[in-house]
C-alpha cells in the first residue's frame, strides 16, 4: 500500500493569506472545500423538505424521529467496519464511490415525489439507504481532511469546514422554507439531485488519493477493529470528546424532530417559519465556525467543555420560551447562541480526536467517533419524537438541554482527573 500523502506533495502554494485561511493554500483542499458548498446546500433543502413532508403526512412526531432512525441507524451498524475499510483503501476512491451512490438513490426519491407517486415507506427506505452510504462517507471524508491539509493545518482545516456545513445550514433552510411555501417538496428533492454533480466532478480532478499510511501487522479485519477500539478506550484525551459528541448527540442535537414541531404547535409560525428557525442556528453555527478558523490554533478542552455547557443552557432557554409562548424572533436568538456553542464544541472534539490518533488509526479512530456522535441519533430521534409526544416540544427541548449541561460537567471533571 501507499504511503499516505505529505503536505509538501499538496500542491501547496504559498500566499498572503490571512491565519484564518492558511488551508487553503493547499490546492486539492480548496477544491474539496468548494465542490461541497451546493451538495450541503441541497441537503439541506431536502433534509427540511423531507421532515415536512412526513409531518404532512403523518401529524406524527413519532413518525417524525423515524426518519433519524432510518439515516442514521445504519452507522450503528456498519460504522465500525468501515472504519478498518477507511483505513485500507484510498479515500479519494471510497469518496467517488459514496457519491456516485448517494446521486443515484436521490435521484429515485427525487422521481418519486416530483411525480406524486412517494409513499411513506419509500422515504424511510430511501433514508435507510442514504444512511448506509454515509456510514462509510463519513469516516473517509473526516479522515481524509488530514490527508489534504497535514496535521498542522488540521485545526483550521476542520473550523472552515465547519464554515461551510454552516454557511449552507443558513442558505439551505431558508430556501427550502421558500421553496416548500411557493413550490412544496417537489423542487427540494430535485434540487438536490442536482447538487451531487460538483462534488463528483471535483473528486475527478484532485491529485491527493489519501492512501493508507504503512504500520501494523494485523491483517485480520476484527483484529484490525479491536486495535483501534483499544486505543481508544486506553487514551482518555480521545474517549471523553467521542463521549461527550454522543450524549449531545443524543439528548441535544435532536432539531429535525423539535424545530418543525415548535414551528408549528408552540411558535404558529408554519414552514417559513421553520426555515427561519433552521436558518437561525446555522447563522449561530457559522459564526462559531468562523471565530474558532480565526482564532484557534490547538484544541482547547477547557473551550471544548464551557461551550457544551452553554449549547445546555441555551436549549433549557428555549424551551422554556417556547413553552411560554414567547415571541418567535426569541426563538430565533436563542437558535443562534446554541447554533454557535454547538458548533464550537463539535469542531473541538473532532481536533482533538484527530490530532490524537496515530495515522494508521486514524480512520477507524474516526469511525468510532462518528459511530458514536451520528450513531446515536437515532436514539436521539426516537426519544426526541417520544418526549415531544408525550409531553410536547418545549419540554423535550429543555430536558435534553439539561442533560447535556450535567454531561459536560462531569466530563469536564473526568478529564480534568485524567491529565492530573
Amino acid at each position: 500500500m501507499g504511503l499516505m500523502s505529505t503536505p509538501a506533495t499538496l500542491g501547496r502554494v504559498e500566499r498572503s493569506l490571512p491565519q484564518g485561511l492558511r488551508a487553503f493554500e493547499y490546492r486539492d483542499y480548496r477544491i474539496f472545500w468548494f465542490s461541497q458548498l451546493f451538495s450541503l446546500t441541497g441537503t439541506w433543502v431536502q433534509s427540511l423538505a423531507q421532515s415536512w413532508l412526513v409531518l404532512t403526512l403523518t401529524g406524527s412526531p413519532a413518525a417524525l424521529g423515524l426518519i433519524g432512525v432510518c439515516q442514521f441507524g445504519p452507522t450503528l451498524l456498519l460504522g465500525l467496519p468501515a472504519g478498518v475499510l477507511v483505513d485500507r483503501l484510498p479515500k479519494r476512491r471510497l469518496l467517488m464511490a459514496t457519491q456516485i451512490a448517494a446521486a443515484s438513490i436521490t435521484v429515485l426519491l427525487a422521481l418519486l415525489v416530483a411525480t406524486g407517486q412517494v409513499q411513506l415507506w419509500q422515504i424511510y427506505v430511501a433514508a435507510a439507504a442514504l444512511g448506509v452510504v454515509s456510514a462509510i462517507d463519513m469516516p473517509t471524508r473526516q479522515s481524509f481532511v488530514v490527508d489534504l491539509v497535514g496535521k498542522d493545518g488540521l485545526m483550521n482545516a476542520i473550523a472552515l469546514n465547519s464554515a461551510l456545513f454552516n454557511t449552507t445550514r443558513v442558505v439551505g433552510p431558508a430556501l427550502a422554507g421558500v421553496l416548500l411555501a411557493v413550490y412544496g417538496p417537489e423542487v427540494c428533492f430535485v434540487l438536490n439531485a442536482f447538487s451531487y454533480i460538483p462534488v463528483i466532478a471535483a473528486l475527478g480532478v484532485m491529485r491527493t488519493h489519501g492512501n493508507p499510511a504503512r504500520g501494523g501487522e494485523l491483517t485480520s479485519a476484527i483484529a484490525r477493529l479491536r486495535e483501534g477500539l483499544a486505543y481508544v478506550r486506553a487514551t482518555p484525551v480521545v474517549r471523553l470528546p467521542i463521549m461527550l459528541a454522543g450524549l449531545m448527540a443524543v439528548f441535544g442535537m435532536n432539531f429535525g424532530v423539535w424545530a418543525p414541531l415548535l414551528a408549528r404547535e408552540a411558535l404558529a409560525i408554519g414552514a417559513s417559519g421553520f426555515g427561519l428557525l433552521m436558518s437561525s442556528l446555522g447563522v449561530g453555527s457559522l459564526t462559531g465556525a468562523l471565530t474558532l478558523a480565526f482564532t484557534g490554533r490547538r484544541p482547547s478542552p477547557r473551550v471544548m467543555l464551557g461551550t457544551a455547557l452553554l449549547f445546555g443552557t441555551l436549549e433549557i432557554a428555549l424551551g422554556v420560551a417556547a413553552g411560554l409562548r414567547l415571541p418567535a424572533v426569541l426563538a430565533m436568538i436563542l437558535m443562534a447562541g446554541i447554533g454557535f456553542a454547538m458548533s464550537t464544541t463539535m469542531a473541538q472534539a473532532n481536533t482533538t480526536v484527530q490530532t490524537n490518533s496515530p495515522d494508521r488509526l486514524r480512520g477507524r479512530v474516526m469511525s468510532i467517533y462518528l459511530t458514536v456522535f451520528a450513531g446515536s441519533t437515532p436514539l436521539g430521534a426516537a426519544l426526541a419524537g417520544f418526549m415531544a409526544g408525550a409531553w410536547g416540544a418545549p419540554v423535550a427541548v429543555a430536558a435534553g438541554g439539561a442533560i447535556v449541561a450535567v454531561v459536560s460537567l462531569v466530563i469536564g471533571y473526568q478529564l480534568s482527573t485524567a491529565r492530573a
